[in-house]
């Protein structure tokens, strides 16, 4: 996990739940070695600027260019993206992909719902806080879940990013499809 800021416990529970070693990532030397990477939620913005501070956008970029195979959970989901409304802050560029920022209102209208995820028989029950929203995404990129007619769960190739938290739900799929990307 990135741990710069946000959901970096909540993610390590459940990177072990679902099999898989779970490392802190603070510096460039530390993406040495590792199979997968997790962009937690927390403030895009403070998330963008650590990274740029700790030397790391373009070391993550390279890596995740070069196939790591990466999600990136609310405010992972804006790093991830090539642009942001709402914003000017460091982004990856991994999706092709304009996100808004806090698109479903502040704190106090955070919510969960059960959301219908492509390929999966059961809802995956989705806490969404201060969550961004896909405005418009590249044709490669693939929309494995939409609330509202909004895209809120995408694919492209090995990076996946969504708008919600899985890690706050106890339910594993989210982690378990990024760990079955890992060769």
């Amino acid at each position: 996990m990135l741990a710069l800021q946000g959901d970096v416990r909540e993610h390590a529970r459940m990177v072990a739940a679902s099999g898989g070693v779970p490392r802190e990532i603070r510096t460039a030397a530390d993406l040495e070695g590792i199979d997968a990477l997790i962009i937690p939620g927390g403030e895009s913005t403070t998330i963008g600027r650590l990274a740029t501070l700790y030397g790391l956008v373009d070391p993550l970029r390279n890596r995740i260019a070069d196939g790591l195979p990466t999600l990136g959970t609310c405010a992972g989901m804006i790093f991830l993206s090539t642009a942001v409304t709402g914003g000017d802050q460091p982004l990856l560029g991994a999706l092709d992909m304009v996100v808004e920022r806090n698109a479903f209102g502040r704190q106090n209208e955070s919510f969960e719902c059960d959301l219908a995820v492509e390929g999966w028989k059961d809802a995956f029950p989705a806490v969404f806080i201060r969550a961004p929203v896909v405005e418009r995404t590249a044709p490669d990129i693939e929309v494995l879940a939409s609330h509202e007619g909004r895209p809120v769960l995408v694919r492209k190739d090995h990076v996946m990013a969504c708008a919600f938290h899985p890690e706050l739900t106890g339910d594993q799929r989210v982690h378990r499809m990024l760990i079955d990307l890992v060769a």
